[in-house]
């Protein structure tokens, strides 16, 4: 007995500190909707499991429709139902706007009206999509070029038919739908359907953007270890934004190109509008709304 003597305060401060902790955390949840009671550190995270939509929903039955939970050190608010949802989207929908940035996103949100928070930037990019690419006299002037582009489609699979090739359609309607928001904003294809490396790099390139941003990250859990980057998500996520930007720019930089020689006299090119020179007018807006859409199909 006399031999653990010297252990015990090293037994002792570590219980203390996690029965302060639990304490605390109870303190913290007064005036917090009803939910599990969380577990020191971790929190609810163990009650998640791989299906954590299953999970949730077998937690609501328990806790009702509205329920917080302590994901390791974040507190969140779970709603579940439809009664719930709508007070929050509709009735509150200006509060609860502005959604929880992941850390391995980080600074590239600043330039995305999916991660954006609901500030006079956001509103800026909502204008530009909504007066400059899907208003309703933008849309209906690119009907002839939808139609263009599914004619494309219809043929390049009617050839592979005929040839008795495979048809990948994933790829076929990624490219589609990448040149139809490309020629929307910078009046030109990115790429092409016979351009097997070209679309299929860029389709992996986006699939691994979402790979990463909803790969669940110990930072996002415990922010205080966010500066550590431990699982190296926000390392991975800037080396892909990178080559995003790299795509899109060089498409910015041919427009501002296009529009120097159109100043100095020389003849525009058949696929080139003022529309399109609207939406090239500035080199961030036309990468914050394209790389948000592509990211988000």
């Amino acid at each position: 007995m006399a031999s653990l003597l010297p252990w015990l305060p090293w037994l002792v401060v570590p219980l203390l500190f996690f029965y302060l902790l639990d304490i605390l955390a109870q303190v913290c949840r007064r005036g917090l909707p009803p939910g599990p009671r969380p577990l020191p550190l971790i929190g609810s995270l163990h009650l998640l499991g791989d299906q954590p939509h299953r999970s949730l929903a077998r937690l609501a039955r328990t806790h009702g429709p509205l329920m917080s939970l302590r994901l390791g050190a974040v507190t969140t608010v779970v709603v579940s139902s439809p009664d719930a949802a709508r007070e929050f989207l509709q009735k509150h929908d200006a509060v609860f706007a502005t959604r929880a940035v992941q850390d391995a996103v980080g600074a590239h949100a600043r330039s995305s009206v999916a991660w954006l928070p609901h500030a006079p930037r956001w509103r800026s990019l909502r204008r530009i999509m909504a007066t400059e690419l899907f208003a309703p006299h933008r849309l209906d002037a690119l009907q002839r070029l939808r139609a263009e582009k599914v004619r494309e489609l219809a043929a390049h699979v009617a050839r592979l038919a005929r040839d008795g090739a495979a048809v990948d359609i994933g790829r076929v309607a990624f490219t589609t739908s990448l040149n139809l928001l490309s020629r929307t904003v910078f009046s030109t294809d990115v790429t092409s359907l016979d351009d097997h490396g070209g679309s299929k790099g860029f389709q992996v390139l986006v699939a691994e953007i979402m790979e990463v941003a909803g790969s669940p990250n110990v930072s996002d859990f415990f922010p205080a270890l966010a500066a550590a980057d431990l699982q190296g998500l926000r390392r991975r996520m800037a080396r892909l934004f990178a080559r995003l930007h790299l795509v899109f720019d060089r498409e910015v930089d041919q427009r501002l190109g296009r529009r120097a020689r159109d100043a100095a006299g020389e003849p525009r090119k058949k696929n080139d509008d003022n529309d399109g020179d609207r939406a090239a007018r500035s080199r961030h807006a036309p990468v914050a709304v394209l790389g948000s859409v592509c990211c988000w199909q």
